[in-house]
C-alpha cells in the first residue's frame, strides 16, 4: 500500500499543474467567432430605452424596426448593411429626417438572411433616392424578423 502512495501523490500534484497551466492559457487568449458562417453586420441604432413603453412611444415615427434587450436596456435599430458604405448612406438618409443615429458592428450567423441581406445591399447602393432608401430598410427590418427572429 505504502508503494503506491508515492506515484499517487505524484499524480495529482502533476494533474492540479497541468490544469492550472490550460486554464491560465485560455484566460489570456483572444476569443474567436464559434460558427464559420458568422458575417460582421453594421446596425443603423436610433436609441436606447430603459423600458418596452418608453421604446415604444419614442419609435412612434418607424413603421419597421428591431431591437434587442441588453442589460435591462431596449437598443432599437432601424436598419441592417453588410456593407460599411450602404450604412453611412442610410445613417445620411435618417440624419436628413433629423434622427440621430449609430453604427453598430455585430456578428451574426443566419446564413438565409444574410444572403437576403446581399441582394437588398446592391439595391442599396446603386441608389440615393430617399423613398427607396426607406423602402429597402423596411424590407430587410421585415425579412431580418421573419428569418432571424422567427428562429427562435
Amino acid at each position: 500500500m505504502k508503494k503506491y502512495i508515492f506515484p499517487i501523490t505524484v499524480s495529482l500534484l502533476l494533474g492540479i499543474f497541468m490544469s492550472y497551466f490550460i486554464i491560465s492559457q485560455y484566460e489570456t487568449s483572444e476569443s474567436i467567432a464559434v460558427s464559420s458562417n458568422a458575417t460582421n453586420l453594421y446596425y443603423i441604432q436610433r436609441g436606447v430605452y430603459s423600458t418596452k413603453e418608453n421604446m415604444n412611444n419614442n419609435m412612434k415615427d418607424f413603421r419597421y424596426y428591431i431591437y434587442n434587450v441588453e442589460d435591462n436596456m431596449y437598443y432599437t435599430y432601424i436598419g441592417i448593411s453588410n456593407s460599411r458604405d450602404n450604412a453611412l448612406k442610410i445613417q445620411k438618409y435618417y440624419k436628413s429626417l433629423g434622427y440621430d443615429t449609430y453604427i453598430k458592428e455585430k456578428m451574426t450567423d443566419n446564413k438565409s438572411f444574410i444572403t437576403v441581406l446581399k441582394q437588398y445591399d446592391q439595391l442599396l447602393s446603386s441608389t440615393n433616392d430617399g423613398n427607396t432608401i426607406k423602402v429597402i430598410c423596411n424590407q430587410i427590418l421585415a425579412k431580418y424578423e421573419e428569418l432571424v427572429n422567427g428562429e427562435y
